[in-house]
Order: C-alpha cells, then sequence, then structure tokens
C-alpha cells in the first residue's frame, strides 16, 4: 500500500487540508491518517470506499493498481 500512503496525502495537501481535517470528514482521528501516510496502518474497505468517494477516484487508483484517476472521466 505504499502508493495509498502517497496518493491520499497528496490529495489532502491538493486540498490545502491538515490530517486533522481528513480525519475530521472521515470521522476517524488525526492519528490515523497519520498512521497511514506513514505506512504504519492501512484502511478496511469500507473505509477505502469512503475516501475514493470524497477524493472522486477510483480504489483501484488510490491502491496504486492503475495509474489514471478517474477526476477527469
Amino acid at each position: 500500500m505504499t502508493k495509498f500512503a502517497e496518493r491520499i496525502k497528496e490529495f489532502r495537501i491538493e486540498r490545502n487540508m491538515q490530517q486533522k481535517d481528513l480525519a475530521a470528514v472521515l470521522f476517524v482521528n488525526q492519528r490515523t491518517i497519520s498512521n497511514w501516510e506513514r505506512k504504519i496502518n492501512v484502511p478496511d474497505y469500507d473505509m477505502l470506499i469512503k475516501i475514493a468517494k470524497y477524493f472522486e477516484v477510483s480504489i483501484d487508483y488510490l491502491l496504486g493498481n492503475d495509474d489514471y484517476s478517474n477526476k477527469n472521466n
């Protein structure tokens, strides 16, 4: 899930969000976001769906299985 850590941080920064801001949107604590970005933990399937919907990308893109987001489609 190396790509996931990179992409979630990238999306968060693109939206000028701090970890605590994204945590509030996803109803998790800031440490959870930090752990994802530092590759300590990974979200479960339901949370992946929530994150993908929020950032308007596919789960495959979040996980690095696809190099093209669906943002512009």
